[in-house]
């Protein structure tokens, strides 16, 4: 592609370094057409073409999805190669498998699951992909969080476990360690440093033994998947648990110092929006539960799945947009001021959906709802600096 291209460009950018993104893509689409270029250059590909100097100056400008590093921390999601539930029979909604080609509970054709097929679901080559996409698109890499997904990693071999950490830590490091204990201690001293691992389980499967293995292998975070606390509902979507294997694994990770994220799916068969408040109000309030993290799934239709049947029949529909916004917004006006509401939605692309939530920006629409009624979300992530200046753009004040 023509340099002299990307030279006006930077070259505006410099003179005006107060640019909006609107003025950018206009500076952009302009040099595209004066230099008849196939294609509009990308951010990546004028941060290329920086000089040293000029990328202290330009990088915030042309630097994208700012909100991957905002809170400091990158986080780096690594997919596990597709391996069975450890129960036999998946639960009601759960889409995916590896008789799908894909790990369970993921459809496959979440950013995660993709980046995991492209690269054979090798590790190594995960987290270097992904480290350098970041880069690319003007991020800085220096703290590195690990978010190892694929369903619940302690039904896994233990060789395998111990196998998938240390290359993603020998990735982050760029070096090749001779056990897992050396690629732990070299991720406390790299340039670019490992500060957490998160992993995926059932609360079935963080019972002592397993919680032990994880803190051997330097897990810091544990996303379970609790998803209601109704035991009749766990007994209609087959989840294969009761109420008390949530009480216990929480009380195990808890006292041996992990972070504990709950994964909570409202508008389960057999729930109702009420119930479903009245849940949320529970987990917060009553100290068996008291997570650190929340992760609000609403649940979807998706096909191959036994709750697809029960909709195709009529005998099950999930919340709408409106109906989970609703709901969302209202548990923000109770959620503890020491939970992080971490995410709100799926990565399912809406395409698979056959029923259900089907817009990416649900949480957005719930604060909408919230701040109409003069609300405000109390949860750590809508207080922290970052977000606020990205939201609101309210900046810190020192004094």
């Amino acid at each position: 592609m023509n340099n002299k291209a990307y030279r006006e460009i930077i070259q505006q950018l410099l003179e005006n370094p107060n640019s909006t993104k609107k003025e950018l893509e206009q500076l952009k689409m302009k040099a595209a057409k004066k230099y008849s270029l196939n294609i509009v250059p990308s951010n990546a590909d004028i941060i290329r073409h920086l000089k040293p100097e000029e990328n202290i100056k330009l990088i915030s400008i042309l630097r994208r999805k700012v909100v991957r590093t905002i809170s400091g921390v990158t986080v780096v999601a690594v997919m596990t190669k597709p391996l069975p539930c450890p129960q036999e029979t998946p639960c009601a909604y759960c889409p995916g498998g590896p008789t799908l080609g894909s790990p369970q509970s993921y459809t496959g054709h979440e950013p995660a699951a993709l980046r995991g097929s492209q690269n054979d679901y090798n590790p190594y080559n995960q987290v270097r992909n992904r480290i350098e996409q970041l880069e690319s698109i003007g991020h800085k890499i220096d703290k590195v969080e690990l978010i190892i997904m694929g369903g619940t990693f302690p039904s896994t071999p233990q060789e395998y476990q111990e196998y998938f950490v240390k290359q993603c830590l020998d990735s982050i490091t760029q070096t090749k360690s001779n056990s897992l204990n050396e690629a732990k201690k070299l991720a406390e001293m790299s340039k670019v440093r490992n500060v957490g691992i998160t992993v995926e389980t059932r609360p079935d499967w963080a019972k002592q033994e397993q919680v032990n293995q994880m803190l051997k292998m330097g897990v810091t975070r544990v996303e379970m998947g609790v998803q209601n606390i109704y035991d009749d509902i766990y007994k209609k979507v087959n989840r294969g648990h009761q109420i008390k294997d949530v009480i216990e694994a929480t009380q195990i990770m808890k006292d041996s110092g992990l972070k504990l994220v709950y994964h909570l799916m409202p508008g389960l068969p057999g729930s109702s929006f009420e119930r479903d408040l009245e849940g949320f109000k529970e987990v917060f309030v009553n100290s068996n539960f008291k997570p650190d993290m929340i992760k609000l799934y609403p649940c979807l239709v998706v096909e191959g799945t036994k709750i697809y049947d029960w909709w195709k029949k009529g005998d099950y529909q999930p919340y709408t947009t409106e109906e989970a916004a609703k709901l969302i917004a209202e548990v923000k006006k109770f959620v503890p001021p020491w939970v992080r509401i971490m995410r709100v939605q799926r990565d399912i692309p809406a395409r698979l959906i056959e029923a259900g939530v089907k817009l990416s920006n649900l949480r957005q629409i719930a604060i909408e709802k919230l701040e109409k009624q003069g609300g405000r979300c109390r949860c750590i992530r809508c207080r922290e600096v970052g977000h606020r200046w990205l939201r609101n753009k309210v900046k810190p004040d020192p004094d």
